[in-house]
């Protein structure tokens, strides 16, 4: 047995060709170990001398070229006896060489090895190979299946031995139809072929098998009837002399042959023209039998074939039933007519674009393996966007596995304005407009393309949406929330870091008619406006963002949404006993900083002066930043 080398190296163990690899894959489940054993793949290459691996590519065409002369061998056993002087003819000569080649596979069976299904290991033991060749049943059938009786009789005897045992015997071949059995087995698990013509194969192979042999019986019964002329084929009138069809057995074997296939497929699909009927009471029985058994083949071809149909369009079935729904929804609620449109579009875009998303598929796979996929598709679009410019290699990776595609119609909104900002979005294909609505009507302001974003103003100010986007063409865009992306921004603060400066430099070459629906940016752009000259200057771009921030009433809060801290206090510029309640909402809402350094130097930015001292609502002078909690109110003077 090829032992275990669990003790190898994983690279030495890993050293085989694509084509030996090519190989062992297409086994399908053969190879699957039992939980806790360890399966050496280097055991299947290794084996000992003169023995054949099963899943070897050229056992497997040797195993192809057999099934052709099974095929034949199912054909010709049956067909022999019922026509007995074909036995003795040119079919002769071919069923003696067929049989040299299933002796030839008899003794190649001594020399291939089996996989042993406790340990999932292959064995190339000649001894144990043979041992459980030899002991097994299908030894004793593929030799019986495989001698020449007649051909063994005439020899020891001088002559042919003119009875029907010879006949019987060769119906052994029929054991031979299990290979054909395997190889369909086979191909409906080999994603290289269609499972659908596949079985429509497999249901005509079995349809034709059925129509042969019950054709063959037939004739074979009336051709051992004691009076010819009380047989199904001898009460035949003959269309010539309008006499019976006694002497059917002298005329042509193949006349006979057509007769009983006519029989038989007439008979099998239940049309029944009455011109062969049965007369003596074995047909009768037979036919009695043979229709029975046609109910249960019947049955079965027309189940799988409903099967495959169905499969094929249930995904018409659903649409066609989504559609409706949506149809019946947006009339019982007397949606508009627009409106409608648009749900009717997506619904319809959904399903055609399932195949390509694939997200039934791909959710049972490893995240490995999707984040790999995700990087492949998409990874180039995402580097070139400008947020995300000279950010590190690993963040881009990280960030494009958890996002998701998306497709859009034509006309449709994927962001309204005003909306709560939960998510942004990366164009990868197709156009779509930024508009907005000022004095109940709609203006257009700019166009995106691919690897533009849209609604990142929203998401990272942690404001209402300010503008409306909505689909020129079909487009697919790349979705991620605003959970996922500040998850991922906050451990890296230098990536953060130069998150912001993109962000500050894109705002800053925004068009003037879309500054002005951002009340705050003119401000924000105005402290941003001397340029750092400095090696922090990335550290003060962030800085100087973390200092514009919200009032607890409302105002946007533009304080950076990747600190670290998740904190939130609220700053004031003034002695607590100073203000009044109307005072307390021109605080701002910032994230609290590391240090209390950091802290004055953020509410210098915001007020203007310098502080010197923390204190609190009560009155209480703060000394370390751990005291804090969410919404404090400090007051910095």
């Amino acid at each position: 047995m090829a032992e275990t080398s669990s003790s190898l190296p994983l690279p030495l163990r890993r050293r085989y060709s694509s084509g030996e690899i090519k190989n062992l894959t297409s086994v399908s489940s053969s190879l699957i170990p039992t939980f806790g054993k360890v399966v050496d793949d280097i055991g299947y290459l290794h084996l000992n001398k003169y023995v054949i691996a099963p899943y070897d590519r050229r056992y497997r065409w040797w195993q192809m070229f057999l099934v052709v002369l099974v095929l034949y061998s199912a054909w010709a056993s049956i067909f022999e006896l019922a026509f007995k002087k074909a036995s003795r003819g040119a079919l002769l000569v071919v069923d003696l060489v067929v049989d040299v080649f299933f002796a030839i596979d008899i003794i190649l069976t001594f020399f291939v090895a089996y996989l042993d299904k406790s340990t999932h290991l292959l064995v190339d033991d000649h001894k144990k190979i043979a041992l459980r060749y030899i002991t097994r049943f299908w030894f004793f059938m593929d030799v019986a299946s495989t001698l020449p009786f007649q051909l063994i009789y005439k020899i020891f005897t001088g002559k042919w031995h003119t009875g029907q045992i010879f006949g019987f015997l060769n119906l052994l071949r029929l054991w031979r139809l299990w290979r054909v059995s395997e190889l369909f087995k086979r191909l409906e698990k080999d994603t290289r072929f269609s499972y659908f013509w596949t079985r429509i194969l497999k249901l005509i192979c079995v349809t034709v098998f059925v129509v042969h042999s019950a054709g063959c019986f037939y004739f074979f019964l009336a051709a051992h009837h004691k009076i010819p002329a009380h047989t199904w084929i001898g009460a035949k009138k003959d269309i010539k002399d309008l006499k019976d069809n006694a002497d059917f057995k002298q005329k042509s074997i193949w006349l006979g042959y057509t007769y009983s296939i006519y029989w038989s497929i007439v008979t099998l699909t239940t049309v029944g023209y009455g011109d062969f009927y049965a007369v003596n009471e074995g047909e009768k029985i037979f036919n009695m039998i043979y229709m029975l058994f046609n109910i249960g083949l019947t049955a079965y071809i027309i189940g799988n074939m409903t099967t495959l149909i169905v499969h094929a369009a249930v995904r018409t079935f659903a649409m066609r039933d989504a559609i409706n729904k949506i149809l019946r929804y947006a009339s019982k609620n007397r949606l508009p007519e627009g409106l409608r449109e648009q749900m009717l579009a997506h619904i319809q875009l959904k399903f055609k674009t399932a195949e390509l998303q694939q997200e039934e598929v791909l959710q049972h796979l490893p995240k490995a393996i999707r984040s790999s996929i995700a990087q492949h598709l998409f990874c180039n679009t995402v580097e070139k966007c400008y947020l995300f410019n000279e950010v590190s290699e690993d963040f881009v990776s990280q960030l494009v596995s958890e996002m998701k595609a998306e497709y859009f119609p034509p006309k449709v909104d994927i962001i309204l304005q005003n909306e709560i900002p939960t998510d942004f979005y990366i164009l990868v294909s197709g156009a779509v407009d930024v508009l907005t609505y000022k004095n109940g009507t709609e203006q257009f302001l700019s166009e995106l393309g691919s690897a533009d974003m849209a609604g990142e103003i929203g998401v990272i100010f942690n404001i209402p949406q300010p503008f409306t986007v909505r689909t020129k063409r079909l487009s697919q865009v790349l979705r991620i929330s605003h959970h996922h992306f500040k998850q991922m921004v906050q451990p890296n603060s230098k990536d953060g870091k130069i998150i912001i400066t993109n962000f500050v430099q894109y705002l800053r070459g925004l068009k003037e008619d879309m500054r002005q629906q951002i009340t705050f940016l003119t401000e924000l752009l105005a402290e941003q406006s001397i340029q750092p000259t400095t090696q922090n200057e990335d550290q003060r771009n962030s800085e100087a963002l973390d200092s514009k921030d919200a009032d607890p009433e409302g105002t946007p809060d533009t304080s950076s949404p990747f600190s670290a801290s998740s904190i939130r206090v609220i700053i004031h510029g003034h002695h607590p006993t100073e203000g009044t309640m109307s005072s307390e909402t021109l605080g701002k809402l910032i994230y609290l900083p590391d240090s209390i350094k950091e802290l004055f130097r953020v509410a210098e930015t915001a007020f203007g002066k310098r502080g010197s001292t923390i204190i609190m609502a009560d009155g209480s002078q703060v000394e370390e930043l751990n005291a804090l909690r969410e919404n404090d109110h400090l007051f910095i003077i």
